[in-house]
């Protein structure tokens, strides 16, 4: 087994610690993670890895509370957004990109919402309500659609001075939040700069949450994201939003910013920032519509599940390197997202579960 050192996470914040604050949450990754260094730098015959079913339960509720808290301080923040920028009226659509599952076909589906239909329902719930509704007629049967990606835009009624097109909220899959908090837990970025065949894993790494505002021109872009600096709410305009008032929700905290602008070597072009809103970290992208429409006709059937078949496979290969980077991952695919299944299993770790 690799001995890769992995630094203490009691030394550095939990890897869910930009998105919750969850103490039983957090601790329970921080337990993980301690776990995994001790594997790594001091074998020993048999780890016990001991969870209950109250624990796990209790846990579970607290993640998917805190994906719904996260989710619904995107879309205030989104809408707080559209009003500054667009100027004017403004139209909520649900796109839904869905696949036939006899024929692997592909296809999008645009719905008009209203407010309250955002407020009441996650996205995920949106998208799977679209495609229940639908089944398609396959070799003398019927089939049903499965979801592959959905997200919620925003879209001017009018000309803004800002030259926005539209803004465009993404919440990431879970099974992929999970992919994340391994790649933190076992500090994947050092990993793969050691590693050069694999130092372009880092790059299928995104953040939970995200806004995507689309804008006309090169020079808009810079000019917003000037704009979004000094961008500060009144109260009234808050309340409206729904958002009770406080010194982490008038403004937004950058935390990072990357300019992408001139385009990296895949062609994308953007300014990327991570922000913080209100106890929410959000990653914010300003795109030049033009390279943003390059960008969805390059996303074919064929060049989507190329991409997610190359994340796949540099996983797999990394957890060939280290074992317990691949054990890890079925661990927490376990956890949280197949809690009726039986737990897996990894030379040296036992894994118990109790009341």
């Amino acid at each position: 087994m690799s001995k890769q050192p992995i630094e203490s996470p009691l030394d550095r914040p939990s890897p869910l610690g930009m998105i919750t604050r969850d103490p039983q949450l957090n601790e329970m990754v921080e337990r993980l993670a301690l776990t995994a260094r001790s594997l790594i730098t001091q074998p020993v015959e048999e780890q016990v890895l001991r969870f209950s079913r109250t624990e796990l339960e209790r846990v579970r509720r607290n993640f998917s509370r805190t994906i719904i808290q996260g989710e619904d301080k995107l879309h205030r923040l989104c809408r707080l957004l559209s009003e500054s920028l667009l100027e004017g009226d403004f139209e909520l659509s649900s796109v839904v990109i869905g696949e036939v599952a006899a024929s692997k076909e592909r296809f999008t589906l645009v719905q008009q919402l209203d407010a309250d239909e955002l407020s009441t329902h996650t996205d995920l719930d949106l998208g799977n309500r679209q495609l229940g509704r639908l089944r398609f007629a396959y070799e003398g049967s019927w089939s049903e659609a499965l979801l592959v990606a959905n997200f919620v835009e925003y879209q001017p009624l009018n000309v803004n001075s800002w030259g926005v097109h539209k803004l465009i909220s993404r919440i990431k899959a879970e099974e992929e939040i999970w992919n994340k908090v391994v790649d933190e837990i076992f500090e994947t970025d050092k990993l793969l700069a050691q590693d050069k065949q694999l130092k372009h894993l880092s790059r299928y790494v995104k953040d939970l949450f995200g806004i995507k505002i689309l804008v006309s021109q090169v020079e808009h872009a810079r000019a917003l994201q000037k704009h979004l600096k000094s961008l500060v709410w009144s109260s009234e305009i808050l309340r409206a939003a729904g958002v009770e008032p406080d010194s982490s929700n008038v403004s937004l905290e950058f935390l990072e910013v990357k300019d992408y602008i001139r385009g990296k070597e895949s062609g994308w072009s953007a300014l990327k920032s991570v922000v913080r809103w209100w106890d929410a970290t959000i990653e914010i992208q300003i795109q030049p519509m033009r390279n943003y429409l390059q960008e969805r006709e390059r996303l074919t059937k064929e060049s989507h599940a190329g991409f997610k078949f190359r994340r796949e496979e540099l996983r797999r290969e990394l957890g060939k390197k280290i074992p317990l980077y691949g054990f890890y991952r079925k661990l927490l695919k376990w956890l949280f997202l197949q809690p009726e299944s039986a737990p897996p299993h990894f030379p040296g770790i036992k894994v118990v579960l109790g009341a």
